[in-house]
């Protein structure tokens, strides 16, 4: 068993290196739904029912949802404004 939990906790961190790594938060958002995953396997192993369905449920699908639904929202935004900007004003004409 301890080998079991050595393992998935490399495998936890690794997978929270990939996160800190990403570059693009939309692959941020995704490797946060990975790394979730990852705690849940090793809440399981740790015989931990209850917490890793509580992760199962927030970590790995509604916060990474929740990013990319901002990530969405606030990329619209942006181009709104710059649309605006590039729209020829009343008073050029």
């Amino acid at each position: 068993m301890t080998a079991l939990v050595a393992v998935t906790l490399t495998v936890v961190a690794l997978a929270g290196t990939a996160v800190v790594l990403a570059d693009a938060p939309e692959r941020q958002a995704v490797t946060l739904a990975v790394f979730g995953v990852t705690l849940v396997v090793l809440f399981v192993v740790l015989q931990a029912p209850d917490v890793a369905l509580s992760e199962l449920g927030i970590g790995t699908a509604i916060v990474p949802l929740m990013v990319m639904l901002t990530i969405r929202t606030v990329w619209k935004d942006k181009q709104q404004r710059e649309r605006r900007e590039q729209a020829p004003s009343d008073e050029d004409t």
